[in-house]
């Protein structure tokens, strides 16, 4: 599904300096994935972000979604991927507070054209998908908590059925608890329907609720892990431990 090969990215920093966010990043995300990019303050993942999310082209390198390399597109080209293809999830919401929940999951619809009574039915399926109680359709997105805002967002990441779901941060806002709650619904999402999500945190015990974290660190990749696999790994070392140590 995704394929990102030796990418570097190049920002002018004035006076001939420049300063590279990307060191030539190549990594691989199949279909259905569920995958966390982690990596502290200035380790490059924001910059990886709005390359993956078609907000930003690479300097160099290549970047295919579904065969298509979206790193050569032009900018009408990169909205039209951003529109049908990708949704997203912010850690500020980006809801119309004084809108309805119900108004705000269909409003990407609008964009794409579609009639109201499929707007509709394809807004409260996404709702339904995200966890959302149908009692909390009508009501205006300042009316709720925190986590509801986020599957209200999460809803509307889904609405136009996109190809890759991009999570950007998305418990920063929310309470441990409420997080755990968010974080399931993309779990679920990921289990249930199949989506394919990309995670993007600076917290370990975020990351670790994808099936695979890649970690970067300075412009580079450098950790590309299973869960699964590190959890086996770490079970080893710790019977190691017990058995050399009675």
């Amino acid at each position: 599904m995704i394929e990102i090969k030796n990418i570097t990215k190049t920002f002018s920093q004035g006076n001939e300096n420049t300063f590279q966010a990307l060191q030539g990043v190549s990594f691989a995300i199949n279909d259905g994935e569920f995958v966390a990019i982690m990596g502290p303050s200035g380790s490059g993942k924001s910059t990886l972000m709005h390359i993956l999310g078609a907000l930003d082209s690479p300097t160099l390198g290549s970047y295919f979604l579904d065969g298509k390399d979206v790193s050569k597109l032009t900018d009408d080209e990169l909205a039209d991927i951003r529109k049908n293809k990708i949704g997203f999830v912010f850690q500020s919401f980006n809801l119309l507070s004084r809108s309805t929940v119900l108004r705000n999951v269909m409003l990407p619809l609008v964009y794409a054209g579609i009639d109201r009574d499929e707007r509709k039915l394809r807004a409260e399926k996404a709702l339904i998908s995200a966890g959302l109680e149908e009692t909390h359709f009508k009501h205006l997105s300042n009316q709720l908590s925190g986590g509801q805002i986020q599957r209200v967002a999460i809803a509307r990441a889904l609405v136009n059925n996109p190809t890759l779901i991009l999570a950007d941060e998305p418990t920063g806002n929310l309470d441990t608890k409420t997080g755990e709650i968010v974080l399931g619904t993309f779990q679920k999402l990921n289990k249930e329907l199949g989506r394919t999500i990309i995670l993007i945190t600076h917290e370990r015990d975020v990351a670790e609720h994808a099936e695979r974290i890649i970690t970067i660190r300075d412009g580079l990749i450098v950790e590309d892990s299973k869960i699964h696999e590190r959890r086996i790994i770490t079970s080893i070392q710790e019977n190691k431990t017990i058995q050399t140590h009675p």
